[in-house]
């Protein structure tokens, strides 16, 4: 059975949350495929793409996945014959395909924020901000395929509750990356939780305010923020900074090891976020042996399960009790251990056996 495998979202600048999903999940698919009797084709649009692929995964060059021609890419397809297309997005041209089709919703989270991300050409981010007003196109767009997949059970229930999709709908998790192996030889996870540490967007429902109320309740302690940023909403959360508090550092950026050795040193993970597609920093710490304290969501207690705390989202003072709690060596040590024996359940090996039993149940090649 021939399967393309849509590698097109892989970043050579660096990793987002789609691109790491479908370079791990490649990876993962390259190596269980022939035993599951599956030839697997990737899909790229630039050869720079390659090398974040396994070695020895064989290549298809066609056109970029923001390309006008995107809505006619199952024409192009149906010349390789193939049995099966997986795609990690659901933005994959499906008119006149003769092949099964899968394709990938992570979750919902534009449709309650529409802001399209700023790297994508303008008339990308018009149609993205026009697809988001209503479900009806993307409920078009699921139904040509043959299966639905998204990354997590709190997606899975939110397509049946706004009725997304009459097709199947199968959960692939995500999985969070081994921060651990990027530490030097000589340095292991310190207990603690002198260091407080963000990692993701500003974005408003990111709601870093919260983050920072909580700073002015902790003296002694680092609030460690580490995305890029703009100086615009640095200036604006700079603002709420308490003196008296715990001190706030603006990292602007950090590599992935940067973050892996931030997170080992004496650190809590926090997050609180009012709404999120999946939460992957809070899985990477997680499975590093780092207790979080986040909001209080279903999708955060999917993926943490008793690895963190949890809190109120806008309620400050009781993400700072939260983190006070983790002082206290057993209560940590507890927190931890139900952490690494819930993240153990998310794994790109498991998701990827999950990806080729839906590949083998779908529908054969149309010959016309």
């Amino acid at each position: 059975m021939r399967l393309l495998f849509d590698a097109r979202y892989i970043r050579t600048d660096f990793h987002d949350g789609i691109s790491r999903y479908s370079a791990e999940l490649a990876a993962a698919v390259h190596a269980a495929a022939p035993t599951h009797g599956v030839d697997v084709v990737f899909l790229v649009w630039d050869d720079a793409q390659i090398p974040f692929l396994p070695d020895g995964a064989r290549t298809l060059t066609i056109h970029a996945p923001t390309a006008v021609r995107e809505p006619f890419t199952a024409l192009l397809l149906n010349r390789y014959r193939p049995d099966a297309v997986f795609s990690p997005m659901q933005t994959i041209g499906s008119m006149g395909r003769r092949f099964g089709l899968i394709l990938t919703l992570h979750d919902t989270i534009y449709y309650r924020h529409r802001t399209p991300p700023r790297d994508l050409p303008w008339y990308v981010r018009l149609g993205w901000r026009l697809f988001h007003l209503s479900y009806v196109p993307q409920r078009l767009t699921l139904n040509a395929a043959d299966v639905v997949a998204t990354v997590s059970e709190t997606s899975a229930a939110e397509f049946a509750r706004v009725k997304l999709t009459k097709r199947p709908v199968v959960v692939i998790p995500n999985a969070p990356q081994r921060l651990a192996e990027l530490l030097p030889a000589d340095v292991a996870v310190e207990s603690g939780a002198q260091n407080l540490v963000y990692m993701g967007s500003f974005m408003p429902y990111k709601n870093v305010e919260t983050l920072i109320r909580a700073a002015a309740h902790l003296p002694g302690r680092t609030l460690h923020l580490l995305s890029r940023i703009s100086p615009e909403r640095r200036a604006e959360l700079a603002s709420l900074i308490d003196p008296a508090g715990a001190d706030v550092v603006f990292h602007g950026g950090v590599t992935d090891a940067e973050y892996a050795a931030l997170l080992a040193d004496r650190a809590v993970l926090v997050s609180a976020s009012l709404d999120e597609g999946y939460g992957l920093p809070v899985a990477e710490a997680v499975e590093m042996g780092v207790p979080a304290v986040v909001t209080e969501m279903p999708i955060f207690r999917e993926v943490a399960g008793g690895g963190a705390l949890y809190a109120p989202g806008t309620d400050a003072e009781a993400f700072a009790a939260g983190i006070r709690t983790l002082d206290d060596p057993a209560t940590r040590a507890a927190v931890v251990a139900a952490g690494s024996a819930h993240i153990a359940r998310f794994d790109w090996a498991r998701s990827a056996a999950v990806l080729l039993d839906a590949v083998g149940a779908l529908p054969r090649r149309r010959t016309r």
